[in-house]
């Protein structure tokens, strides 16, 4: 109980955080004021960018300018703002889903979304540790980041994984990048008629919401076809990002190694004692049977929604201050390389993995 009670004490800004999360909250509005102001004056033909993007590349131009001058007076609320309160924008990331939504869309959404991340997470550990030699840290929070919902995953993970800001970066720019492609060449590879002998309307917005990394990304893929298609597509996604519980609780159990003053291998029982439970993860679980089950207002949904892209664009504003450009020249073209090998994977292998389960 006393753990509890001073884990949930953390989660409660003092007053050496207050400047900080002052400027990231300044600069996350900023970055969502900018985002749909950008969408207006270019008539929506601006596609690709959100808010999370502009905020981390704000983030990083000031990171590397005028942040290091006062990073003294700001860095205890910039790091409260990518630790503490990404957690909480990864819980209530809940309240854009129900499980009314999952059972609208079947079975075969289930378990493509499950296929498509088993295998996509597997392959690109084994590309990248084996293959590209990429470090361990950034392997895993790409493949976090192409197997389940991006930007969002990628930073869900960051506390599993334990990983250095520059190497968040990459792994998000790996997102931003090869998402954005995908955004643009689904629904230009369904118009040629290149799909339609294998998926109809239907799973191309199955196919769509299980391989495009972003959530506003498949948004943008399945309405190019049609508002139901763009239905089926964003389940489908939030499908995927239901997935992110077990997942990190299976990543957290699979890197702790445990201990054994020997050297023998530890036992099973002993590595299940150590695993840190990514209970934030759980929580937004919480939130969504909470916002299947319980009555909620149109007015209060939409506030939730807002505050959780407030908060996102919080984490992912402090993430820029915090990357060094350096530190990501030093890591070199391989992580990008690896996450165009993976961009041709979710193609290639998840439109095949579509094709079945649709033939079944």
């Amino acid at each position: 109980m006393n753990a509890l009670a001073q884990n949930m004490h953390n989660y409660f800004p003092h007053n050496r955080h207050i400047l900080g999360l002052i400027v990231v909250l300044i600069g996350s509005l900023f970055c969502l004021w900018l985002n749909m102001s950008l969408d207006t004056w270019s008539d929506g033909r601006i596609v690709g960018l959100s808010s999370l993007t502009l905020a981390i590349l704000l983030g990083m131009v000031l990171g590397n300018t005028l942040y290091p001058n006062f990073s003294d007076q700001l860095s205890d609320g910039v790091n409260f703002a990518k630790g503490q309160i990404l957690r909480l924008a990864i819980i209530f990331y809940g309240f854009k889903l129900t499980l009314t939504q999952v059972a609208s869309v079947g079975m075969p959404a289930v378990m493509t979304d499950a296929l498509v991340l088993t295998s996509t997470f597997l392959l690109t550990y084994w590309l990248g540790t084996k293959w590209l030699k990429v470090d361990k840290q950034t392997t895993l929070l790409i493949g976090s980041g192409a197997s389940i919902c991006g930007a969002a995953a990628v930073i869900a993970a960051e506390p599993v994984v334990k990983a250095e800001a520059h190497k968040i970066t990459i792994a998000v720019a790996t997102v931003v990048v090869f998402g954005t492609i995908a955004m643009l060449l689904y629904p230009f590879l369904y118009q040629l008629g290149w799909l339609q002998p294998w998926l109809n309307a239907q799973q191309y917005g199955i196919y769509t919401g299980s391989t495009i990394h972003e959530v506003a990304q498949v948004v943008v893929a399945g309405n190019a076809v049609s508002s139901e298609v763009g239905n089926t597509a964003v389940v489908t996604k939030m499908i995927r990002v239901m997935m992110l519980a077990p997942f990190l609780l299976i990543l957290s159990f699979a890197l702790t190694t445990g201990s054994s003053k020997n050297g023998e291998k530890p036992s099973l029982m002993k590595r299940v004692q150590q695993v840190k439970v990514p209970w934030f993860a759980f929580v937004f679980i919480l939130i969504v049977l909470l916002h299947t089950w319980v009555p909620m207002t149109a007015g209060f949904e939409r506030s939730m929604v807002m505050l959780d892209d407030v908060l996102l664009t919080m984490a992912m504003f402090a993430l820029g201050l915090t990357t060094h450009l350096s530190a990501i020249k030093q890591a070199g073209v391989k992580p990008l390389i690896l996450g165009a090998m993976m961009f041709a994977w979710l193609i290639i292998g998840g439109g095949l993995i579509n094709i079945g389960i649709a033939s079944l």
